[in-house]
C-alpha cells in the first residue's frame, strides 16, 4: 500500500527501514478506539461546516462498516500498512474515494495516536479494576471462613505475635484497594484533557470545536497546550507505575504462598489446577503459577523504566521515539490481567492446614509481649516488664519449654505479681482477642474489615 505521506519523496522506503518503522504489529489492537475517534472527528468537522453533512454521513457509516467487519473477522488488518491510522484511512478511502481523504482534515497522526492510546487505556483500566475486585472478593471469601484460625504473625520472617489468618489476608485487600484508587486517580487525570485537535503540534487554521470533540469522547476539556497534547505520555508512566505497584503486591502475596505451601511451613496446599510437577521428581508439587507472577513483576518494572528512559531526553514535541510507549504498556496490561485472572481462583481454591498453623503459633514465644503486658497491667513499668519477660524466655529456652508450661511457682520466683490468671492472659486465643484496637487482629475488628471490603 502506498504511504499517505510520500508526496515529497522520490524513492520508496527501504524494505528493512519500512519494517523497522512500522507499528501496525502492535498498535492494531487500538482499531476500535481509532475508528471511534475518527467518527467523532468527522461529526465535529460537519458541525463546523468544514465538511458537508452528507460527507460526514458517508464517512461515519463506512467507518461503522469497517469496525463491524474488523470485530467479526470479515476484514483483516493489512500488515503492510505503517500503522492502524493509515490502515483505517486507507480502507475508508478505498471504499468512498475522495470523501474519505477529507477525514484527516484538522488533525495529525500525532494527536490521533495520543487520543487512541488514552481511549484504549481508559477501557483497559476498567477491566483491571474489575479483576482487582475479583481478587479482593476471593481473599475476603477465604478470610470469612478463617476468623478463628490462629497463625503466627511475622516480622523479619521471625515469629512475632499470634494473629488471625483472616487478619493477615485482609492486609492484602487494603493494598489492592489502594491500587484501585491509584488507577482511578490516574484515569481521572488522563480524562481531564483531550489531545485531539492539537494536530502535529501547533493546532490548526480550521475553525474546529475542540470542546465538542473532547466532550463526545468523554474528556473533561481539550488539553490547554497543543504541544503538550501531542508530547505528553505522563499518563502512561502514571498508569504503568500503578500497575507495577499492583504487581509488587501480587508478588509479595505469591512469595508468602510459596513459603506457606513448602514442607517447611505446610500452612496451605495450593490446588492441583494451579500447580505443576517435576519431570524427574515424582513427589514434587510446585507453586509455578505463584512463581510466575513473582517473576513477571520484574518484567512489568522493566517496561516502566524503559519508558522513563525513552522519554527522559526527548525535546518537544512529538518524536518517533514515542512509538516505543505502546509495546511496553500493552505488554504490562496483558501481563497484569493474566496474573490477576490466575491469582483470584488460585487463592480461592487453596486448602488450609489449620493444625500446622496452630502448632507454629504455639512455638517461638509469640505470646511474650502479652506476658509483658500482663505485668504492666499489674503495675510494673513496661520496660521493666519487657526485660523480665526476656529473662523468662531465656529460661524457657534453657529448659526446653514454652511460656504456658512454666509452673506458677517458678513464675512467682521471677515476680510476685504473677498469679494464676497469667495462663489465661497468655493463651493464644486471649492474645488474639485482646487486640481490640481498630484495625487489629481481634475477631470483631477482623469482621469489621471483612464487612468493609464486602460493602466496597
Amino acid at each position: 500500500m502506498e504511504k499517505l505521506w510520500t508526496g515529497r519523496f522520490q524513492k520508496p522506503l527501504n524494505e528493512i527501514a519500512d519494517a523497522f518503522n512500522a507499528s501496525i504489529g502492535f498498535d492494531s489492537r487500538m482499531y476500535q478506539q481509532d475508528i471511534t475517534g475518527s467518527m467523532v472527528h468527522a461529526a465535529m468537522l460537519a458541525k463546523q461546516g468544514i465538511i458537508s453533512q452528507s460527507e460526514q454521513e458517508s464517512i461515519v457509516s463506512t467507518l461503522a462498516d469497517i469496525l463491524a467487519e474488523l470485530d467479526s473477522g470479515a476484514l483483516e488488518i493489512d500488515s503492510a500498512c505503517e500503522d492502524i491510522h493509515m490502515f483505517v484511512e486507507g480502507e475508508l478511502t478505498k471504499r468512498i474515494g475522495a470523501v474519505g481523504k477529507k477525514l484527516h482534515t484538522a488533525r495529525s497522526r500525532n494527536d490521533q495516536v495520543a487520543l487512541d492510546l488514552r481511549l484504549y487505556l481508559r477501557e483497559e483500566c476498567a477491566v483491571v479494576e474489575e479483576l482487582l475486585g475479583e481478587v479482593i472478593a476471593a481473599i475476603v471469601s477465604v478470610a470469612e471462613k478463617n476468623t478463628d484460625t490462629i497463625v503466627p504473625g511475622y516480622t523479619h520472617l521471625q515469629r512475632a505475635q499470634p494473629i488471625l489468618f483472616a487478619h493477615h489476608l485482609l492486609a492484602y485487600c487494603a493494598m489492592f484497594e489502594r491500587d484501585m484508587a491509584r488507577i482511578g486517580d490516574a484515569v481521572d487525570r488522563m480524562n481531564t484533557a483531550s489531545p485531539i485537535g492539537s494536530c502535529a503540534l501547533a493546532g490548526t487554521t480550521y475553525n474546529t470545536d475542540r470542546v465538542y470533540e473532547a466532550q463526545q469522547l468523554g474528556f473533561g476539556a481539550p488539553c490547554i497546550n497543543s504541544i503538550d497534547g501531542v508530547s505528553d505520555r505522563d499518563f502512561c508512566l502514571e498508569l504503568m507505575s500503578a500497575f507495577s505497584i499492583v504487581m509488587m503486591h501480587l508478588s509479595r502475596f505469591c512469595e508468602e504462598l510459596i513459603l506457606w505451601s513448602s514442607w517447611e511451613f505446610a500452612f496451605v496446599e495450593l490446588d492441583d489446577s494451579f500447580t505443576t510437577g517435576s519431570s524427574i521428581m515424582p513427589q514434587k508439587k510446585n507453586a509455578d503459577m505463584a512463581e510466575l507472577i513473582r517473576g513477571k513483576t520484574g518484567r512489568v518494572y522493566g517496561n516502566l523504566f524503559a519508558l522513563f528512559t525513552t522519554l527522559k531526553g526527548l525535546p518537544l514535541a512529538y518524536n518517533k521515539d514515542m512509538q516505543e510507549d505502546k509495546e511496553g504498556i500493552f505488554d504490562t496490561l496483558d501481563t497484569l490481567k493474566m496474573c490477576l485472572q490466575v491469582f483470584a481462583p488460585m487463592v480461592a481454591s487453596m486448602k488450609l492446614k489449620k493444625e500446622n498453623m496452630l502448632a507454629a503459633a504455639k512455638g517461638g514465644f509469640i505470646n511474650a509481649t502479652d506476658l509483658a503486658d500482663y505485668l504492666t497491667k499489674k503495675g510494673m513499668p513496661f520496660r521493666t516488664a519487657y526485660k523480665l519477660t526476656g529473662q523468662i524466655v531465656a529460661y524457657c529456652i534453657e529448659q526446653g519449654c514454652d511460656l504456658e508450661s512454666v509452673p506458677l511457682a517458678r513464675y512467682r520466683q521471677f515476680s510476685e505479681l504473677f498469679e494464676s490468671d497469667v495462663f489465661e492472659a497468655i493463651s493464644l486465643q486471649a492474645c488474639v482477642e485482646k487486640r481490640i484496637s481498630q484495625g487489629g487482629t481481634g475477631k470483631a475488628s477482623v469482621e469489621a474489615q471483612i464487612a468493609h471490603y464486602k460493602e466496597h
